[in-house]
This record gives structure tokens, sequence and C-alpha cells, in this order.
């Protein structure tokens, strides 16, 4: 599993990857000593992991994951525990307390190899497959999520609002940007509102002038217009 350090101490930087030299799993990539640096080298290397500080000069941690299109599983490590909760918030996979102790660094790779049961994310990738993880922000909230877990994409002006789990953030893209990103075997555009996850759908129902009704198991009920009702078929067919 290829990795990135990211942290403003040189010495913080040494300290891990002697204590990631236990762990042959992880593969040290490079190193980056600020956000923007780290923001070309995440761009260039697509890693599977970001060992990330948090207070670093110019551009703290959360603001570097706040402006990354596709994120890498992240472990935080930081020097101060008021950060923990919000961390949280980004579904970060850890939260390392600097010094870095090696029992806490071996339960977090323990936890990111648990969960690495898909395909992780490449930045370098155009369309985006169901196992990708995307960096989702509305106001103050964020969360990282798998494509998969997303039901439904809808159009609200110029802007996606996202519907997964309970959630329903609003960004600010627009659902035809989100239809050329999106794996088109995975996410169907139902109608001009609409973009549905097919892996979601639990009835499809014949409707009026020969379009279709389909109902996800959350209960939602989209409406594929008779311009993609035939698409829709052929999709589904063998």
């Amino acid at each position: 599993m290829k990795a990135i350090i990211i942290d403003d101490s040189r010495l913080a930087r040494q300290e891990l990857r002697t204590l990631l030299k236990v762990h042959p799993t992880i593969e040290i990539l490079d190193e980056a000593a600020n956000a923007m640096e780290a923001a070309e080298k995440i761009a260039q290397h697509s890693p599977d992991l970001i060992f990330l500080d948090i207070e670093m000069p110019g551009k703290t941690g959360f603001e570097l994951l706040e402006e990354l299109t596709i994120t890498p599983q992240v472990i935080f490590t930081t020097a101060f525990d008021e950060y923990a909760l919000k961390s949280f918030e980004y579904n970060a996979l850890d939260y390392l307390l600097k010094p870095v102790q090696p029992v806490r660094l071996k339960t977090a790779i323990e936890k990111l190899l648990a969960s690495a049961t898909t395909p992780l994310p490449s930045a370098a990738k155009e369309i985006l497959s169901e196992h990708d993880q995307v960096f989702v922000k509305d106001g103050e909230q964020c969360w990282f999520i798998q494509l998969k877990k997303v039901r439904l994409f809808e159009i609200e002006g110029n802007h996606t609002r996202i519907f997964f789990e309970d959630h329903q953030p609003l960004i600010a893209r627009s659902l035809n940007y989100m239809e050329q990103r999106l794996d088109p075997h995975v996410f169907f555009r139902a109608n001009r509102q609409h973009i549905i996850n097919l892996q979601w759908i639990d009835k499809i129902i014949p409707w009026f002038s020969g379009n279709l009704k389909v109902m996800l198991k959350t209960g939602e009920e989209i409406e594929i217009s008779r311009r993609q009702a035939n698409k829709f078929k052929e999709l589904l067919s063998f």
C-alpha cells in the first residue's frame, strides 16, 4: 500500500518512516512539508494512504483535504488532541498523537488493512468507479464516502444534491459534470433531473407513455424518461 507522509517537521517525518519499517505492507512514496507541496505529490503519485499533520504553515491538513477531488485514506498525525473530534467529520481512518506510539501505529495499520477489501481510489482516474472514495463538503460538514453508498444524484439549479445514508449534501457541481465523471455501468442518467445508482434499485414499474418508474431500496421513486427507457432496458438485459 503506497503512502505519503505530510508534516512540516522533518524530524517527525523521519521518526514515522522509522516506525513504518516494521510494516512492509506500507511503501512510503514521498514526503511533503506543507499542503501545497502535498497536493502536488498526491496528484503525482496517487497514493492509497496519507499520514497527515494538521497544524502546518500556510494551509492546515483539513484545508488540504477540502481541496482534493479524490482523497486517499487518511491517518492524522498531530501533537494536538483538540482536533480529534473534528477529524471524525473528515472520516479519517485514525488519529495518532505525536510522538506516535508503535502500538497505536500498529492498530491504525491493522484498521487500514481490514478496510482495504475493495480497490482504493486513484487520483489519476478520470472515470470514478463505485469503489472510489470522494470528498464531499456542504457548509461546515464534510464526508469521505465510497460512491457505491450513493444511491441518487439530483439536480438543484447549477448544483447537485447527493443522497447517501441519511445525508443529502449539496455540492457546487452540475449534474452533467457528475454524469461525465461517473461509471455509466453503475450510475444511470434516468432523466434531466436525476442520476441513479443501479445497484440501489428495488423495483421497476411500467409507467405512462413508454416511461418507466424505479423504486430505490430506500423508497425514492424516480421516473425514467421515454428517451432513456430503451437505453435502460438494454443496459440491464442479457
